[in-house]
């Protein structure tokens, strides 16, 4: 998934089988919420009640989880809506990205080859206005996920349902017959292929249910969310603020993964990076009550002082951050120039851009580290990761551009991303390739170039693996049949036959431990290509004020914090 600040999203752990027994059914009592005390590592106890506040510089792209994708809008995700499984808490720290049931009883049954997965919900569970949610809603949720006009989000649902790449979503072709309801408590899906891991597959936000028959638009979600889980939107201004209160017919026995403690959350978007993290480090009035950004490279030296390292919640994003290559586009298409700019970029200039090692690693393979069959390799090594223009010169004279080019390089508009497209800026230049900087708002940035037709030439991206499988991070990436005119991860608009061929190849292993060896030396073939070029492996340190409590960092969302565990030490205070 994208990084989203490229949240994103890191690794799922192995798939642990475990089964979750619901309680009666009927009609919605609204509950009190929760009032359970609970100690997290940043100190202090939490307990139910008080207002989260929330700081960002952006906003969500979207609040309709068919069109949200990146590792924030994610974290947020589940405060409103639930969907069959889902990845555990930040506080089981390495399982936090195992997957576990969520609307469903367990993580599935499927038939002898994989291919059909049947699914029971839990009893006691409910949309917002009281009304039970069924199959039909589940259905009706994924069906309209694959409208054209809002199908920017997961694609896992168009990728492994039968017939869903012909599909364009309910409101055009109505049911989609690889989906089954026969009765209100059991859904059944049939795929288009064997996938073992369809478990983790189904707590992506295509699957998040909507009322069948409530009159839900391509638009409506967007502008009015209708909650599934502990929490409601009640106010949003867009690019703004947006509001969170109790979602009265939530039914904590029903919900393993959500803590849900504090009374209301309330987010503030449009704040600028740095001055974030100046009100998180003086810690008055109600920013004791907040959690923080990503703290800004200018604001690493600053951290080391005791109040303030206490109130540091860190972890890794699990996530690499790239350089795509538009292979579509003049030049580009030819390897041999993309080959130039991977040995002319200075990766170490990037990372001190970023904060240093403190806040990144220096990547060589697209895989981060964490990834199962993962493998260690550096052919584009340079004296220092500083870069090597004069061999980059030497292969632009091979392709007939002895006197360089120019492109164009999409990014966002954030401190961190400037400094590190400056970076790539700078060092292409000493190669004789001037890069145009194009800036694009951070809440739309990911689904502008997500549209082919709105992509320029290159494009600082990320990704997050959604499990351990290297499935789901090289072909969202780089599979030629994964290009798609919205909602496109292949930035790089990569279609090549070797990389296809063996994607194939790797899927019809039985053995996993070889499937996951063949995509680390896949990582390998594919960084040779250079259409997508490692750049850094980035880590997550967040500031909380000092009345937060149970602030764990969660891998499955770029190492940010994860937000349905949060709560406060005082909710008065």
């Amino acid at each position: 998934m994208r990084l989203k600040s490229l949240t994103a999203l890191a690794v799922t752990g192995l798939l642990v089988l475990a089964g979750c027994s619901g309680g009666g059914g009927g009609t919605a009592t609204p509950t009190s919420g929760a009032t359970d005390t609970a100690t997290g590592d940043e100190g202090g106890e939490a307990t139910g009640g008080g207002t989260v506040y929330v700081l960002q510089n952006a906003d969500y792209s979207h609040l309709d989880p068919a069109q949200g994708f990146d590792g924030g809008v994610n974290n947020f995700y589940r405060l409103i809506y639930r969907t069959l499984t889902t990845q555990a808490t930040g506080d089981k720290g390495d399982a936090a990205t195992e997957i576990v049931p969520d609307l469903a009883t367990d993580l599935g049954t499927p038939n002898a080859d994989a291919t059909q997965w049947t699914f029971t919900l839990k009893d006691n569970i409910f949309f917002e206005d009281g009304t039970p949610i069924t199959s039909a809603d589940v259905k009706f949720g994924v069906e309209r996920s694959f409208d054209p006009d809002i199908a920017v989000g997961s694609p896992y649902a168009r990728l492994l349902l039968a017939g869903g790449e012909e599909y364009n979503g309910v409101y055009r072709d109505g049911p989609l017959d690889s989906i089954e309801t026969p009765d209100e408590k059991t859904i059944v899906f049939t795929l288009s292929k064997p996938f073992a891991d369809f478990a983790s597959a189904v707590g992506q936000n295509v699957f998040v249910p909507f009322p069948a028959e409530a009159g839900v638009t391509t638009t409506s979600i967007d502008q009015q969310p209708i909650a599934s889980g502990p929490y409601k939107v009640t106010e949003r201004t867009p690019g703004a603020s947006l509001t969170l209160e109790r979602n009265e017919y939530w039914d904590a026995s029903t919900d393993d993964v959500r803590a849900a403690l504090p009374d209301s959350f309330k987010w503030s978007f449009g704040i600028d990076a740095a001055t974030i993290d100046e009100r998180m480090l003086a810690n008055q009035g109600d920013d004791a009550n907040t959690i923080g950004a990503n703290i800004q490279p200018a604001t690493v030296a600053r951290v080391q002082a005791p109040d303030v390292q206490e109130r540091i919640v860190d972890g890794v994003q699990g996530c690499t951050t790239y350089l795509a290559l538009n292979t579509t586009r003049e030049h580009l298409s030819d390897q041999k120039v993309r080959e130039a700019i991977a040995w002319a970029i200075d990766k170490k200039s990037a990372q001190t851009g970023t904060g240093g090692s403190l806040l990144a690693d220096i990547a060589y393979g697209m895989l981060p580290p964490q990834m199962a069959g993962r493998i260690d390799f550096n052919d584009f090594a340079t004296d220092g990761d500083n870069g090597d223009p004069e061999k980059a010169k030497e292969l632009l004279a091979e392709a007939g551009l002895a006197n360089g080019f120019e492109l164009s390089l999409d990014m966002r508009t954030t401190p961190k991303t400037q400094a590190q497209a400056e970076a790539i800026q700078e060092s292409l230049a000493k190669a004789g390739i001037t890069v145009n900087l194009n800036v694009i708002d951070t809440s739309t940035y990911w689904q502008t170039i997500g549209t082919t037709s709105q992509q320029t030439d290159a494009a600082l991206a990320g990704w997050c693996p959604d499990w351990a499988s290297g499935e789901t991070f090289l072909p969202p990436l780089f599979e030629g049949a994964q290009i798609f005119d919205t909602g496109n991860s292949n930035i790089a608009q990569l279609d090549d036959p070797e990389v296809n061929a063996e994607m194939e190849r790797i899927r019809g292993l039985a053995d996993i431990d070889e499937a996951n060896a063949a995509w680390g030396e896949l990582d390998r073939l594919i960084t040779s290509k250079a259409a997508g070029i490692p750049l850094l492996y980035e880590k997550a340190v967040n500031l909380v004020g000092s009345n937060i409590s149970n602030a764990y960092s969660h891998p499955g969302f770029s190492g940010g914090i994860d937000l349905v565990s949060v709560g406060l030490k005082d909710p008065n205070g």
